[in-house]
């Protein structure tokens, strides 16, 4: 089976702050599948960053894609979803026990590790979400 990818991003204003998270699907032939977002209230980059990548194997799942390669322009979630890094800080245990049931649902999941220029969709996202909580 071919392989999607998944960009995904996360941001906080104030870190923690009102937070948000983005995520774009592109197909294997490099066209977009579909983008979402979500505001998740107060919470740091970290934690918008892992709700991003939830967000995004969620979908996966949904539907039916066996085969992901996961952007993000986080060193720290990249390097923790690919066993380089522990997680330390207490409020991303629970998220990166999640993303990783999600992934070994997924089957096949791998993570890169992009510049911030790379994934300005993921980005645009992630501050929309952020844009949309604050005006309501």
């Amino acid at each position: 089976m071919s392989s999607h990818v998944a960009f995904v991003d996360g941001g906080a204003r104030g870190n923690p702050g009102p937070a948000g998270w983005g995520a774009q699907i592109r197909d294997p032939h490099d066209a977009i599948i579909t983008e979402f977002h979500g505001a998740i209230g107060e919470a740091t980059n970290n934690v918008a960053e892992y709700s991003g990548l939830i967000a995004a194997l969620e979908w996966c799942i949904a539907q039916g894609v066996t085969r992901v390669e996961v952007r993000s322009d986080s060193l720290l979630l990249v390097q923790q979803m690919r066993g380089v890094y522990k997680v330390k800080a207490e409020g991303l245990k629970p998220l990166s026990a999640k993303a990783r049931l999600l992934a070994a649902r997924i089957g096949h999941v791998t993570y890169t590790h992009i510049p911030r220029e790379k994934n300005k969709d993921a980005d645009r996202l992630a501050n929309q979400a952020m844009d949309e909580a604050a005006a309501t």
